[in-house]
């Protein structure tokens, strides 16, 4: 019996100590087990949870060979894993590496080698898994110190597939990349090379729009052809789930659908304005349907913004049901496209149905510098209306804007929705020059001081005025 109370009195004493330090307790037995059975792995402590301290396995591991590698060094990079993915690979400061080989290890641990010649400077590497449907985030590691952090001057400055080795000189603006959805495997417009050029992008302070096009000299899926709608759509769903493009600022939908060289694949079936619109947003469609471009990129991506492409200027080739105030074929066209717009999300809004009208509209704002009514001064052009009574009174040069804003702003979906000009540059189709020849400056990108244009436009949205790159074509920056 006195052996029994020594034995309560004891647990008496020591109990409040083993309530407050039981979780310690826990950790050094969890410790002690690790190191002696034969447990492949590793173990970290990690802070969070339901207490103060959680063990966890590490993984994946990610470790350089030789350790100490120096800058134009051979290595090889051993990724562990305890997950078997398929159709990885690496990103180094953006580049992607597909892997030497692969093997499986005892206790279920796979392990993926590559090969890669270190860069100079820092490096980010970031290993990714499941990229046949959109680049996932599994690991990443740093080598070297990173830069100082500097924030660049933010300008309106935006150039169309600009030099990703540019210098931009301390000044922060706007790049316009695209990309095809049948090309998505070739070299220069897939979806890799597309992730290459956003890093490097985002790496100087830019702000990146990527317009998406079904294939060349066909940017918008051909009219009723639901297949290639389909295909269009799993492409963009496929660029909103992929971690390598997260800090895309927007994506636009087609460009200069309107003309006919822009419905190559389908001549006999143009991209209408209700059909642009059915792909966009769902227009006459069932209100609950999502196979639409603007609910596909919000289901894997709400932060990314799903802008309307832009309808070229000045081209009959088509015409809109709903006339314009000014009756020009391309503005009829515009004006039925945004009513249509207007219809489909305050359709899906009154069913319950929020988020379907889009964040914003590309426009294209070429200017006439050799207008006759400028008398030699290209320079002034932006400020002078160029009306033009054989198309109504509508606008033949950079003030064709003001008519897309007052379009844009004529439906409640749609007004004050920010306004991105990412074709500014001066090619007249009826001459021939290609813009560099009849830009005042030809080069040079210049903001406009928006505020003495028009009150209405919101210079905040990132637009710019003169481009001397074309959407139909590189040159160098």
């Amino acid at each position: 019996m006195r052996a029994v109370r020594l034995a309560d009195r004891a647990l008496a004493a020591i109990g409040p100590f083993l309530r407050r330090w039981r979780w310690l307790l826990g950790l050094l037995l969890t410790l002690l087990a690790c190191l002696l059975l034969p447990i492949p792995g590793h173990v970290v402590i990690m802070p969070g949870g339901t207490g103060p301290l959680i063990p966890a396995l590490l993984g994946p591991q990610m470790r350089l060979d030789p350790p100490f590698a120096r800058p134009g060094d051979d290595v090889r990079l051993h990724v562990t894993d305890s997950v078997p993915w398929a159709h990885v690979f690496l990103t180094v400061n953006g580049v992607s590496i597909h892997p030497e080989t692969w093997e499986a290890g005892l206790g279920g641990w796979w392990t993926w080698t590559f090969g890669l010649v270190l860069p100079t400077g820092p490096s980010e590497i970031v290993f990714y898994h499941s990229c046949d449907t959109g680049c996932r985030e599994r690991g990443r590691m740093t080598v070297g110190e990173p830069p100082p952090s500097s924030t660049p001057l933010p300008t309106k400055l935006g150039l169309v597939f600009p030099n990703p080795a540019r210098d931009w000189h301390g000044r922060s603006g706007w790049a316009v990349e695209v990309t095809y959805v049948r090309r998505a495997q070739e070299p220069g417009w897939g979806i890799d090379d597309l992730a290459a050029k956003v890093y490097a992008h985002r790496a100087k302070g830019l702000r990146v729009l990527v317009r998406v096009d079904y294939d060349y000299n066909q940017s918008i899926p051909p009219a009723g052809d639901h297949l290639a709608l389909a295909e269009y759509l799993d492409y963009l769903a496929r660029l909103a789930r992929d971690d390598r493009l997260r800090e895309v600022y927007g994506y636009i939908i087609g460009s200069s659908y309107n003309g006919l060289d822009q419905n190559g694949l389908a001549p006999d079936r143009p991209v209408t304005p209700e059909w642009y619109v059915r792909v966009f947003n769902g227009y006459g469609e069932p209100v609950h349907h999502t196979d639409n471009a603007v609910q596909t990129v919000r289901a894997e991506n709400p932060s990314v913004r799903v802008l309307v492409g832009p309808v070229r200027p000045w081209n009959t080739d088509q015409d809109g049901a709903r006339k314009y105030r000014v009756d020009a074929p391309w503005l009829n066209y515009m004006n039925t496209l945004v009513w249509a717009i207007d219809e489909a999300a305050r359709r899906k809004a009154a069913a319950g149905i929020p988020l379907v009208a889009p964040d914003g509209f590309a426009v294209q704002a070429p200017g006439r510098p050799d207008a006759l009514e400028l008398g030699g001064r290209g320079d002034l052009e932006p400020q002078t209306d160029l009306s033009r009574p054989e198309w109504n009174g509508a606008q033949a040069g950079f003030r064709v804007y003001q008519e897309w804003l007052d379009i844009i702003n004529a439906y409640p979906s749609t007004q004050g929705l920010p306004v991105y000009i990412t074709s500014a540059n001066t090619f007249i189709p009826a001459v021939g020059i290609p813009p560099p020849r009849t830009t005042p400056g030809a080069g040079s990108v210049r903001p406009l001081p928006w505020s003495t244009v028009s009150p209405r436009f919101r210079p905040s949205a990132g637009s710019w005025t003169s481009c001397p790159e074309t959407l139909s074509g590189r040159t160098s920056a």
